[in-house]
């Protein structure tokens, strides 16, 4: 007979493996609310990437008098505009920018902005207000509200943000699915559920993590199964990135039933050297971005993928004293799809004679209004519901 104590240390096992999700008989029935098959990718630049020397204002005198040693000269980016250009890392993004493919949005940020990376990347997770603190995310509630199964929303990582994280539904944190699916079978595993109802486990606590053991094992078959014969050809960097998108591709080529993923990749905070760096950085993504886009476009799947890249924050217009930026406010967001309305530049650059008190960048874009349209264009829910109160929508899509 099992033990409550052994159950409770094997358990503790499980959760350290993967993260178990909150369902049950998730796979018992279809979602009682229809939704889209479009797809959305979402990749989090952990730390708060410096937008000004990202998309660069190479003509304002205010940005090289504020950066004198970190201002990216021309030999450092390439023209897109006569006032616009981009950091030369991005060159691996130069096709998917000419084919219209790319729409660059300026100045997003918030009311009241934080400047925590821990606070500034609750709200962005959560869709709340800066004073607003939420337990669920603006993801989790999406799938909140069209009752769908847990892999509907895949983060590739160990342990699930709280973007994917809803009231009655959370998303799955996934590493690979293969060894998910091969642990699913170690005979400890067996062991639990063969055991449990020897253990007459009453304890609330327990019968959840027992549900949950049950239902992953339950959605490591099904990912199993739709992704099995579908690996990716593509040569993806060796990186985390990399790893990650690779693993994306292949869900989605899969024909996996998954609306969301989430990817991130760190060590956005320039606070010190930060040309080199960040240069390394936008280089890893830009690259790792055309694979991604190349591999979904052959197998025919680019049609219904819409990504979007985000950082919790932007830098200060002035640079330090260790020739990085420190913490800012509003930041660039881009969008890459194929059925992008306006391609290039949505809006115009930071004024940069117009800071707030703290010498900040100012916000023209409240960050839900991206999420509403993408919800509601994109997704085809009632975005309102989801974000708990109504945005305005734009025309990026």
């Amino acid at each position: 007979m099992m033990k409550r104590r052994d159950f409770l240390k094997q358990t503790t096992f499980v959760s350290g493996m993967f993260f178990v999700p909150h369902f049950l008989k998730a796979f018992e029935s279809f979602p009682k609310k229809t939704f889209s098959n479009k797809k959305l990718v979402i990749i989090q630049l952990k730390g708060g990437n410096d937008g000004l020397n990202t998309v660069i204002p190479f003509q304002n005198d205010l940005y090289y008098q504020e950066r004198k040693n970190i201002a990216l000269k021309s030999a450092d980016f390439f023209k897109i505009s006569d006032e616009v250009a981009l950091h030369n890392s991005f060159q691996p993004l130069q096709k998917i920018y000419n084919k219209g493919y790319l729409s660059i949005l300026n100045n997003v940020g918030y009311p009241n902005p934080n400047l925590s990376h821990f606070r500034a990347t609750d709200i962005w997770q959560t869709a709340s207000d800066s004073n607003e603190y939420l337990q669920n995310g603006w993801v989790g509630r999406y799938l909140d509200f069209i009752e769908g199964k847990p892999y509907n929303a895949i983060e590739v990582d160990q342990a699930l943000s709280l973007m994917m994280k809803g009231n009655t539904i959370n998303g799955l944190a996934i590493t690979d699915p293969n060894l998910l699916f091969k642990s699913m079978y170690e005979p400890f595993f067996s062991n639990l559920i063969i055991n449990y109802e020897e253990a007459h486990l009453s304890d609330h606590n327990l019968g959840y993590l027992y549900n949950t053991l049950i239902d992953t094992k339950s959605s490591a078959n099904h990912i199993f199964e739709k992704i099995k014969t579908k690996n990716s050809t593509e040569e993806y960097p060796k990186n985390i990135l990399g790893k990650q998108l690779k693993t994306i591709s292949e869900f989605i080529n899969s024909g996996l039933e998954t609306q969301v993923y989430y990817a991130s990749l760190s060590g956005f905070d320039t606070h010190a050297n930060q040309p080199n760096a960040q240069s390394r950085l936008l280089k890893m993504y830009a690259e790792t971005m055309e694979i991604f886009v190349n591999d979904l476009q052959k197998n025919n799947t680019f049609d219904d993928v819409l990504i979007l890249t985000f950082s919790e924050f932007g830098r200060r217009l002035k640079q330090n004293k260790s020739n990085g930026t420190d913490h800012g406010t509003s930041n660039n967001v881009f969008v890459i799809g194929k059925n992008i309305k306006k391609q290039g530049l949505y809006n115009s650059l930071p004024n940069l004679a117009d800071l707030d008190a703290n010498g900040n960048l100012k916000h023209e874009i409240d960050f839900r209004e991206i999420y509403a349209t993408i919800l509601d264009k994109w997704l085809a829910v009632d975005d309102t519901s989801i974000l708990n109160k109504s945005f305005s929508k734009l025309n990026f899509i």
